[in-house]
């Protein structure tokens, strides 16, 4: 009996054993929506394509490896690739609007997702900032407000619209849109240069820096995945990606500094959601003057109502004093001497930790 037990044990073992293959096999199948393409299949490159209405030439071997490269480096970056998908349901219906009234390319909207991913807080180590990266020269060249309490080259509305200004302008005196995002990228003077010295104004025949020549098939590459992104591997579900930014409108017309809070309380909301909604503002507080915040869809109602009352009951309660610094004075004594913390007296006035003070400058205190 126990001689059977095992014959049979044995037997459904070896059942079991060639049976597996094919279990596991039925169960790993995966569905066609869940297929990764092969990379080299999805970079490979024909067909026409078209930036900004001109014609890349995939029929050259050099153009059509330097695309490649481009494709392959990008679609390879997978979490980033995922990022400028969510972000563009997000923000390319407010570019793609301004682009339209300034009668502009489409195509450039694929500028702030290479340059900055989409993302205001971006910055370069050479100084250049926001969704467009513009340096701060530029950015006031195009009437961007830049300066202690305000940074417009984070504000995607403004920043959009100087980017059409510059770029206008950077076409009018290329007469190609690729060479003008080549002098976004490398400098007005610096591509005049090589235009005049090589006799060339084409811009597949330039030769031009690595990074330039690469900037604008990064430009290529993005559209190419961000157009049809399947092709690349990439399923997103409509819930996938970020809601398009909404937002009310607020005007304010301002006789003194307030606090950013005061604002967030009338509008129903935090000081968090106010600061990421302008990101443009810096510090904690609105300097005096006419100024326009954006607000979450809705919150406008009674925000006129809620924000003098505020307003009122905050006068009531100041009784900030103004202290003038003296020589041989330093920040951390004049707050002692008014019983505050250093971080109060920096938030109270506005300033940076690395704030450095002169005989005769004036501070608030309590």
């Amino acid at each position: 009996m126990t001689r059977l037990i095992q014959i049979i044990f044995i037997l459904a073992c070896l059942l079991f054993v060639f049976t597996l293959p094919g279990i596991c096999k039925e169960k790993a199948e995966p569905s066609q929506s869940n297929v990764t393409p092969s990379l080299i299949d999805a970079v490979r490159v024909s067909g026409e394509m078209e930036f900004c209405g001109i014609k890349i030439p995939l029929g050259d071997t050099e153009i059509r490896q330097s695309l490649e490269k481009e494709l392959l480096i990008a679609a390879n970056n997978i979490p980033q690739v995922i990022l400028w998908m969510k972000r563009s349901a997000q923000y390319f219906p407010h570019i793609e609007n301004i682009l339209k009234q300034e009668n502009m390319p489409l195509d450039l909207k694929y500028v702030p997702v290479v340059e900055s991913a989409l993302l205001p807080s971006s910055n370069s180590s050479k100084g250049a900032v926001g969704y467009w990266q513009f340096l701060e020269s530029t950015g006031k060249r195009y009437g961007l407000r830049i300066d202690q309490a305000v940074d417009e080259r984070r504000n995607l509305f403004k920043s959009t619209r100087a980017a059409c200004y510059y770029f206008k302008k950077l076409n009018t005196e290329f007469n190609s849109y690729l060479l003008a995002l080549s002098a976004y990228n490398m400098g007005e003077f610096g591509l005049n240069t090589e235009i005049a010295a090589q006799e060339n104004n084409d811009f597949f025949s330039l030769y031009l820096p690595l990074e330039t020549q690469r900037y604008v098939f990064k430009m290529i590459a993005a559209k190419m995945i961000l157009e049809d992104p399947e092709r690349y591997g990439f399923y997103l579900k409509p819930n996938d990606f970020y809601p398009e930014f909404r937002f009310s409108k607020i005007n304010l017309k301002l006789n003194t500094q307030i606090p950013i809070v005061l604002v967030a309380k009338a509008a129903n909301t935090h000081f968090k959601t106010i600061k990421e909604m302008n990101p443009e503002i810096r510090g904690y507080y609105l300097d005096p003057g006419e100024i326009t915040l954006l607000i979450p869809e809705g919150k406008e109602q009674g925000f006129k109502e809620r924000f003098l009352n505020l307003y009122a009951q905050s006068s009531k309660k100041n009784n900030t004093k103004i202290h003038v610094v003296k020589p041989g004075e330093s920040l951390t004594g004049i707050a002692q001497q008014y019983n505050m913390s250093l971080p109060s007296l920096l938030h109270l006035n506005n300033s940076p930790y690395n704030m450095v003070i002169h005989p005769g400058d004036r501070l608030r205190v309590h």
